[in-house]
Parts: structure tokens; sequence; C-alpha cells
């Protein structure tokens, strides 16, 4: 244990932690550009829509079974005692460079193993109709990747953590702020994520059971979430629970 420790703190293990950080970083931005063609039908030969091949009750079957892989991934990762364990087996400053991974992995295993049903519910091919769904989901991607930078896009994908840890400084957990889009709703990230996965000119039963299965669990990961803050928070986060509401803005927001 001693000798690990001092491999941990020499410079070329800092240099190694650095390196995985960015690795990590950079393979999660590349997971999420092609997320936007896979959800938006954009540039890819197979996406969300693309024509079915397999019989539907297979397809659902697998489908949906992937994205539960994926929540499973992500919340699991996500829960403080799972990181209080975790961190026993990891250096603790890749821990969300780590989970980044993870959750890169987890896509992707959604991305190459998808099967579409190419069930239509909706389609529009009226321009007009289409510009006003593509523009809703380019503003939700531009929703999600403003608010991570209001709340510090390199702590949330553990850049600052290894670099930290390189400069040989403490790591100091974020102070609770609430700016911009955070005054109006609690959760803008899934806000932005809501708009690209719903506003969609064509809607085919994979693509409705991909936006269905995610809404859930939005709404489950919310609740653990808070759950998290509060405890982390305390007062501070309930009074801001009460003030300004979760999802949809001005609805139920008291004065």
């Amino acid at each position: 244990m001693q000798q690990q420790q001092t491999f941990d703190n020499s410079f070329l293990g800092r240099v190694f932690v650095l390196l995985y950080g960015v690795f990590c970083y950079f393979a999660f931005l590349l997971t999420c550009a092609y997320a936007v063609g896979f959800i938006g039908n954009i540039f890819l030969p197979k996406s969300l829509d693309s024509n079915g091949q397999e019989s539907l009750v297979t397809a659902l079957l697998i489908d949906v079974g992937l994205l539960g892989i994926f929540a499973l991934q992500h919340s699991l990762m996500a829960r403080q005692q799972f990181k209080d364990w975790w961190t026993q087996l990891i250096p603790k400053p890749i821990e969300r460079s780590t989970y980044v991974l993870f959750s890169s992995l987890a896509l992707i295993l959604v991305f190459w193993q998808w099967r579409p049903i190419g069930i239509t519910i909706w389609q529009f091919d009226n321009l007009v109709a289409q510009i006003i769904f593509y523009s809703l989901f380019t503003l939700g991607w531009i929703i999600v990747l403003v608010s991570t930078f209001l709340i510090n896009h390199f702590d949330l994908f553990g850049l600052r953590q290894v670099y930290l840890y390189f400069e040989e400084k403490e790591y100091t957990p974020l102070k609770f702020e609430t700016p911009a889009f955070y005054q109006y709703v609690r959760h803008p990230l899934y806000v932005g994520w809501l708009l690209a996965i719903w506003m969609t000119p064509l809607m085919t039963v994979a693509h409705l059971v991909f936006a269905l299965v995610t809404t859930i669990y939005i709404l489950v990961a919310i609740q653990l979430e808070e759950k998290d803050l509060v405890d982390i928070h305390g007062e501070k986060y309930k009074n801001y629970r009460r003030e300004v509401p979760m999802l949809i803005p001005f609805i139920g927001k008291k004065s």
C-alpha cells in the first residue's frame, strides 16, 4: 500500500492521472457528438429512427434493456455510498473521470446495439414544422452545454480533479450557487435533455421508447440527486427546492 501511494504522488503518477482524465473527457465529448447525430437522425447510417429489422418484441426488449443498463450505471456510480466504496479501489482524483468514462461506454453500447423500430408515430414533412422541431432540438443541446459551464463544466467531467492532483493541490468541493438558468429551474441540464429527445419531426416507436424511458429515468434521477444535495447543502438546498421549480419555469415557484 505504501508503494502504491508513493507512485501515485510521483511526477509520473500525476502525469498519468492527468492524461487519464483528459482521455476520459475527450471520449465523452466524442460520444456526445455522436449522440446528437444518433438522436437527431443526422449524418449517421444508423440512428434512433432508422428502419427496423428485428421483430417488435425483440427490439423493444433489447432497447429497454440497453437503456436500463445506462440508467443503472449512471445512477449507481453517482451515489455517495458507491463513491465511498469505489474510491477504496481507485485513486480519488480519478473517480469522476472514471464515472464519465463508464457513462460514455454505456452510451456507446446503446448506440452500437440499438434496434430501430420503423413504425412511425408522427412525421412532419412541412419545412416550417421541421425548422421549429430542429430549432428546439438544437436549443436543447445548447441548454445542456451552457448548463454544464454554469456549474463548472470541468469539475462536472473530472478535469478539475485531475488537474488539481497534478498540481499537488487539494480538491475543494464547489460552493452551492444558482447562476442564470438555475434561478428559473433547478435542473436546466435535464430540461435541455428533454428538449433534445422529444423535439423531433419524425417520431418512431423506437424513438418514443427512448424518450419515455429517458424521461422516467430523469424524473427518478432528480429525486436521488436532490436527496444527495440536501445531505450536502442542508437547509440552503431545501429553501432552493421550495422556491424554484424543478423543470418548468414559473410553475410552482413561490414568491
